[in-house]
């Protein structure tokens, strides 16, 4: 494989900032970009800040954390796990299942005894800031219908100049292209804040959340993962390049069409960022707040997408506060 000239990270939300320096001398200097994006993960998922994701996510329903992620390089060569409650780097979990079975996903008990059995440490899950928003969720402070945990409702933990806006499900999902041309892609949640026990959402399916096809590209998607889901989002935005759309016409592709077969209420987002083989990309979303983080050879720094579908709507949420 030729070498490629300039190796390339995107993410999700100015959060992956963090991520991303630690990444990017590595990347720069020819390191791998699996490793470049599991390090994105890595570093979002002891984060406690992070609201989303990791130690900072929130739980579920009745108060526990379950952590999801995937990683992948192409359809032959991903992983993912969900539902684990006791490890706390998800993304190495993942690339661990993809390196050592031949297996695409395992959940719950059987992905916390193969990181057992791995020697993967346990950790604690829950940060105490979650545990009290929680308990306020369940006091019936915060307001959220206690019924209806797909409600999103969360702190807004940080915003920027450009507008960003960050939501209690806004998943770190990474791709990377490295020096030898190499493309790989990562996605790390803790899901809904106060979800259903045993939801899942896309962020650990391969062809939703994540998805790199060397011919075709690679695409990431956050925001409400039902909706996602649906679509079979980033698999769609990779299918729309293979068949020559550009990256930017894959991300509208994907956002119409769940504008089209959902009715979106206020507080749903999607945000979606797309990488063609050759290096181009492009990133949209449902609706003003969704940030990329970039980091190239020029820096690393957040911008707003390139396209939004409703200019005019803004994303609100209730409040854990």
């Amino acid at each position: 494989m030729s070498k490629y000239p300039k190796p390339l990270m995107l993410a999700t939300w100015s959060f992956s900032a963090r991520g991303c320096q630690a990444a990017w001398p590595g990347l720069e200097s020819g390191g791998g970009s699996l490793d470049a994006v599991c390090t994105v993960a890595r570093e979002a998922e002891s984060n406690p800040q992070v609201d989303s994701v990791g130690f900072g996510g929130m739980p579920d329903a009745a108060g526990n954390m379950s952590l999801d992620a995937s990683v992948m390089l192409a359809p032959d060569r991903c992983g993912s796990v969900c539902a684990v409650t006791r490890h706390l780097h998800v993304a190495d979990l993942a690339r661990l299942v993809m390196e050592r079975t031949s297996h695409v996903m395992l959940a719950g008990e059987g992905a916390d005894s193969f990181a057992d059995a791995l020697g993967m440490p346990h950790a604690e899950l829950l940060s105490p800031d979650a545990r009290a928003a929680w308990k306020r969720w369940r006091s019936g402070e915060a307001q959220v219908r206690p019924n209806d945990p797909g409600i999103d409702s969360g702190k807004i933990f940080s915003s920027s100049p450009i507008g960003e806006l960050h939501f209690p499900h806004d998943t770190v999902c990474a791709l990377a292209v490295d020096t030898q041309g190499v493309m790989a892609g990562a996605c790390s949640t803790s899901g809904l804040p106060f979800k259903l026990v045993g939801r899942v959402g896309d962020s650990p399916i391969p062809g939703h959340g994540l998805y790199v096809d060397p011919e075709g590209g690679g695409a990431i998607a956050t925001g409400n993962g039902e909706l996602i889901m649906g679509v079979c989002g980033s698999f769609l935005a990779v299918e729309c390049m293979r068949r020559g759309a550009t990256p930017l016409e894959a991300v509208q592709e994907v956002i119409e069409r769940i504008h089209r077969r959902y009715k979106t209420l206020p507080h749903h987002q999607v945000g979606m960022i797309a990488l063609s083989p050759n290096g181009s990309w492009s990133a949209g979303a449902l609706r003003p707040g969704f940030a990329v983080t970039i980091a190239d050879t020029t820096g690393i720094r957040s911008v707003a997408p390139e396209w939004v579908l409703q200019h005019d709507v803004e994303g609100k949420q209730g409040g854990i506060v």
